[in-house]
């Protein structure tokens, strides 16, 4: 196969390790002093990455992040896992607060034409918002073929991806033709820990900084957020000592 460049998405958010919690104002959710780490679906996608460039079917690997100042961080980390660029488009305060999934496609997607990529990698979904937009919406836009929630990536011939993704009713093997769109699904791969050595290196990387008005995209929110709240709390649950005790409760209650 012919050596593609790749782009990786990898997006900033809070690690998901931390409890979260909604502000007082209901209206999103606390991450002032927060650990904030990139989105892990976004770091299996960066793995399989440079595992193509491992076996040079990928020349040069992108790391691009939309958002705060902060996103350098992540980038250098992408760096340090073998990200060959970075790019930074810069968003601050309330547009970055109100920055939605169709603008971050669509600056995508300007950068993929920009870079000329062949093969644009994703996370199937970002563990704060949960969307699953992204992916689908860039290659819409590109109008690329789309491999989503990839477990398994093969190549084939010159132009060709075989994928294999998990759907509600098993596996599904699909064939795309580059350049493509594949988002990452949890079994992929696991990703590498960055060393020292390595994030040493990235310090030296190619790292370059831009805005949403360089690339020509208006990221004014589409959807308007009228309020964030915590899930009910779930009841106790209790134990019975037969299937008849069970039918009783269940009548009780009125499921059955």
């Amino acid at each position: 196969m012919a050596s593609l460049r790749a782009l990786v998405g990898c997006k900033r958010v809070i690690d998901y390790a931390v409890k979260i919690r909604v502000k007082p104002d209901n209206m999103g959710v606390v991450t002032e002093g927060i650990k904030h780490s990139m989105n892990p679906f976004d770091e299996i996608a960066l793995e399989e990455a440079v595992r193509m460039k491992e076996k040079k079917i990928v020349s040069e690997i992108v790391a691009v992040s939309c958002g705060p100042p902060e996103c350098q961080e992540t980038l250098r980390t992408a760096l340090a896992m073998g990200a060959d660029r970075a790019i930074h488009v810069e968003i601050k305060g309330e547009e970055y607060q109100g920055l939605q999934p169709l603008a971050v496609s669509k600056m995508l997607a300007k950068l993929i034409q920009n870079e000329k990529v062949d093969i644009a990698f994703f996370g199937k979904q970002a563990i704060d918002d949960d969307s699953n937009q992204t992916g689908q919406m860039v290659a819409s836009l590109l109008d690329w073929p789309q491999a989503t929630f990839a477990s398994k990536i093969e190549t084939e011939g010159s132009d060709t991806l075989k994928v294999m993704r998990e759907i509600d009713g098993g596996l599904e093997h699909i064939k795309v033709k580059l350049p493509a769109v594949v988002t990452a699904d949890l079994r992929l791969n696991e990703p590498r820990y960055a060393t020292l050595p390595n994030i040493m290196k990235a310090k030296k990387k190619p790292f370059s900084k831009m805005s949403s008005e360089e690339l020509g995209v208006d990221i004014k929110p589409r959807l308007q957020v009228k309020s964030v709240v915590d899930p009910p709390v779930r009841e106790a649950g209790s134990t019975v000592e037969n299937v008849d005790e069970l039918i009783t409760k269940l009548k009780d209650v009125g499921v059955v």
